[in-house]
């Protein structure tokens, strides 16, 4: 019995040894996939499995979507379809939007007039708070509800959980855990639910590693303002609307987030978070044909109402504190003038000015878009 059992150790010597020469130094990795090879070897040994079209041309797709060849240029293509459907599609219903909303304005502006208001109040409360309120609706619900709803088809049908394992070798790379492609992939919803689900990662160390790392994608409440920002670059530069232009701006912007994640996470690995990565277990779902009602009401009631109310009640104060600093002298000048130029030395140290310092200072309650 002593003989067998130094004989089996001996063996485990010898192929811990053959797998670290062939350079695959992570055991637990190379556990898992014979495993998931012998329980497929019992199952087709047990179990008669009809062959279906179906299930030939999900494997073909398979093969295509999860190749390193096709895989990552299939997402960034599909990343880029998105935001230019986004951009293209924003353009008229905010439009739309807009001019509904602020041809309301005066009628509002009449009603609070008729129950004798002071023109303090009554500027504070029509070109303060709902002007602002009006901006903020016009700007953010459009692309906010058409890339909440591509984002939810891509889900559905069964993509997202693909390029997390198409990510996973990227981040083993990293000596990070694979399963920070999928908080990474969440943190593209929101930054908090991301960091929420980073507690799928058993590995306490590659756990902080993804918490400190999932604010470099963008989230939703980032995404009307890079889609603003990348537009009005556009037609500052080229001097017209270029939509493609501006859907590489905002591809290279969301690409090289993730390249910071991929950058970071590395140098935390090899540093103050250095240790050896762990494998990913990541079952695939099924290809299935999205449910197009069930994506409606969680891409637009859902989503884009939490985002939206989020968004309103951090406009609402803001549009208040705004129009007081403009409308509030000190001798001959604004408070918001004042300030501005109060802040020009320290903004300047920044690279910035003042106006630019004072603007991320009053957007520091939408953290979302001021703290990344």
């Amino acid at each position: 019995m002593r003989d067998e059992l130094a004989e089996a150790f001996r063996a485990m010597d010898e192929a811990a040894a053959r797998i670290i020469s062939e350079g695959e130094i992570d055991i637990g990795e190379r556990m898992i996939a014979d495993l998931y090879c012998d329980a497929e070897q019992i199952t087709q040994a047990v179990c008669v499995q009809e062959t279906s079209s179906q299930r030939v041309w999900q494997k073909k797709a398979d093969d295509i979507i999860l190749s390193r060849t096709f895989g990552y240029p299939l997402m960034v293509l599909l990343l880029g379809a998105v935001f230019w459907l986004t951009i293209v599609g924003t353009n008229v219903p905010s439009v739309w939007l807009g001019d509904m909303l602020f041809g309301t304005l005066p009628a509002i502006s009449d009603i609070v007039s008729c129950f004798g208001v002071p023109t303090w109040l009554h500027d504070i409360l029509i070109y303060g708070v709902l002007q602002c309120l009006a901006w903020v609706i016009a700007v953010m619900l459009p692309p906010m509800a058409i890339f909440f709803t591509l984002f939810t088809l891509l889900e559905d049908w069964g993509y997202l959980p693909r390029a997390a394992l198409c990510l996973d070798h990227l981040f083993h790379r990293c000596h990070a855990c694979g399963k920070q492609a999928l908080t990474m992939c969440m943190g593209f919803g929101c930054n908090a639910a991301g960091v929420v689900a980073c507690r799928i990662i058993d590995s306490p160390r590659e756990r902080l590693i993804a918490m400190l790392t999932n604010a470099f994608v963008p989230c939703n409440g980032r995404f009307p303002t890079l889609l603003i920002l990348a537009t009005l670059a556009v037609e500052g530069i080229y001097g017209s609307e270029n939509s493609l232009l501006a859907v590489v701006t905002i591809t290279g912007i969301v690409l090289l987030g993730v390249g910071m994640t991929f950058l970071v996470s590395r140098l935390l690995a090899d540093t103050v978070l250095e240790g050896e990565p762990s494998a990913m277990i990541l079952e695939l779902p099924p290809y299935r044909m999205p449910q197009f009602g069930e994506v409606i009401y969680r891409s637009l009631w859902e989503r884009s109402r939490f985002v939206l109310m989020r968004a309103v009640c951090v406009a609402a104060p803001a549009g208040l504190v705004i129009w007081l600093l403009a409308h509030t002298a000190v001798g001959d000048t604004s408070l918001l003038v004042w300030l501005a130029h109060l802040l020009d030395t320290p903004a300047w140290w920044l690279g910035i000015d003042g106006a630019i310092l004072l603007a991320f200072i009053l957007g520091i309650p939408a953290n979302e878009i001021v703290l990344p």
